[in-house]
């Protein structure tokens, strides 16, 4: 039960700083959905004739320009013997290959498994599963400032996202722990989400050797026969867009896809430096780089579970910088999610992503524009759902906990509206009556605790109760929020023959290369 201030008292700075957490904490206590499952329908901004002409463009975009697979023969020849136009790097496809490939044999839905089955998740259909921010290689709390990450700080991270009761996905690169050799840091990057949480994780993306240690990693984990015929790992392939997959993210591609293992064929796109300045153009060329990828997968193995990825957003026309929440990105994502349902493969996007240097108004402003706008495209994974910061730059503790507040009332938005008899209330309304109120009501009573969300980071509070307790700002409540949730950290465990193996596995991985401060 909350604490309870009569009229007229303030309540203290210490029982003030433990609302926040404890509103949190319950939330992680209550059953935690693995993911959400979506009852609102997807915001279809194409009608048929659009749909139809984007995917007509991105056809004449494979056949008459083609897109190019660097350093990698074995792509092209299987691309080849599929069929294509290869000459050089360069492929071109008969309009309608790469979707006919796609649909014949990739799956709609499938199960992301974590080593706690109760976490997980299940991929497709009317499904979303949120993971949180990838790739920065700084990190961001009120108390130190903006600063490169270390491996501490990653370590963090995962084990308050392991506490967020609104996150169904441990991640990956929370952010980049610099103060490690950049060849060997995907070792201790794993390690660390097998270690300290139990939900499921990603690979690692850039380069054969590492998603290979990453696939290895899984075996000790989970066995070698069980990764074999389940997806356990997860993994995003970017072209560098316009229209072109380098060997590092094609290598990383190949090794997922023969092992069965997910690959969210994603174009990373800036309209306007990286696609044309407009939605339609973009979402043509965002298609066929798609379907280009898709197909590899299916022609690698075929019923490798695979998504049609978007990251597209603009870029401020002025200075060329990234720019995010923007209308425009909004009309692509919507659009795209249309656009992967018609090829029948799962949706991945992102979500709160942000140009602002601080947890600030225009942080949550596009943040939350973003990861509304994914939902309402149907996404099935939204990665960069809590942290973002300074146009990926940066991950955020504070944002973190901001961020991870707006994913539990999206949760609840998504749920739509209960019908039960209970949430009906007819008995309630009819004991109440005309003219009085419900606050005493049974009803009300029995129903308090889960009727409305609760907010873990606003304050509702009178001025002068919330001028006593400090006057604190929602940045200043979420750093003390973050630091409670790292305190109150509930290590999952692990089991020692398995941990044993891992760290034995990893030792022999360093060991056997030098240190390089490159990839």
């Amino acid at each position: 039960m909350e604490d309870v201030v009569t009229p007229g008292e303030a309540a203290s700075p210490a029982r003030s700083r433990g609302r926040a957490a404890r509103l949190m904490q319950r939330g992680a206590q209550e059953p935690r959905r693995p993911y959400i499952s979506r009852r609102i329908g997807t915001f279809n901004i194409l009608d048929e004739e659009g749909l139809s002409l984007i995917e007509a463009n991105a056809d004449r975009l494979l056949k008459e320009v083609g897109m190019e697979f660097h350093d990698d023969p074995e792509i092209l020849d299987l691309f080849r013997d599929a069929g294509a136009d290869v000459k050089g790097t360069r492929v071109r496809f008969e309009p309608g290959m790469c979707r006919k490939l796609v649909q014949a044999t990739a799956p709609r839905q499938f199960k992301q498994h974590a080593r706690n089955l109760a976490n997980t998740v299940m991929i497709g259909g009317d499904n979303t599963v949120l993971c949180p921010s990838w790739g920065p290689p700084f990190v961001h709390d009120l108390d130190r400032g903006r600063r490169y990450a270390t491996l501490n700080d990653f370590r963090d991270l995962v084990r308050i996202h392991q506490m967020i009761p609104y996150l169904h996905h441990s991640g990956g690169v929370v952010c980049e722990p610099v103060d490690l050799p950049a060849n060997k840091r995907h070792l201790d990057m794993l390690y660390t989400h097998v270690r300290y949480s139990d939900r499921p994780f990603m690979g690692a993306f850039i380069g054969s050797m590492r998603a290979q240690d990453a696939v290895d990693i899984a075996k000790i984990v989970f066995g070698a026969e069980f990764v074999a015929e389940n997806a356990v790992l997860y993994n995003v392939s970017n072209t560098n867009a316009p229209l072109v997959l380098d060997a590092n993210m094609s290598g990383s591609l190949k090794v997922y896809a023969r092992n069965n293992q997910p690959v969210a064929c994603t174009p990373w796109t800036l309209a306007g430096a990286m696609s044309p300045c407009t939605v339609a153009g973009t979402l043509a060329q965002v298609l066929a780089e798609a379907l280009a990828c898709l197909s590899l997968v299916q022609l690698i193995n075929p019923g490798a579970p695979c998504l049609m990825g978007s990251f597209a957003s603009t870029i401020s026309m002025q200075s060329g910088a990234p720019t995010f929440g923007t209308p425009e990105a909004a009309k692509m994502v919507l659009a795209a999610g249309q656009l992967a349902r018609r090829v029948g493969v799962p949706f991945h996007t992102v979500g709160t992503l942000s140009a602002s240097k601080l947890p600030d108004a225009q942080a949550e402003q596009e943040g939350t524009w973003g990861l509304l706008m994914s939902l309402l495209a149907g996404a099935n994974v939204i990665n960069h759902a809590t942290g973002w910061l300074e146009g990926g730059l940066v991950t955020g503790f504070e944002k973190t906990i901001i961020d991870a507040d707006l994913c539990g009332k999206v949760m609840s938005l998504f749920e739509g509206i209960d019908l039960s008899v209970n949430a009906q209330a007819m008995d309630a309304i009819e004991e109440v009556g005309p003219g009085s109120h419900f606050l005493g009501s049974a009803h009300t009573q029995s129903n308090f605790l889960s009727a409305f969300y609760r907010s873990t980071i606003s304050d509702n509070n009178s001025f002068e109760q919330w001028n006593s307790e400090g006057g604190l700002d929602a940045a200043q409540r979420a750093n003390r929020q973050w630091k409670k949730l790292l305190s109150d950290y509930a290590d999952p465990g692990l089991d020692p023959a398995i941990d044993e193996e891992l760290r034995a596995f990893i030792v022999r991985r360093k060991e056997s290369m030098p240190d390089q401060d490159y990839f």
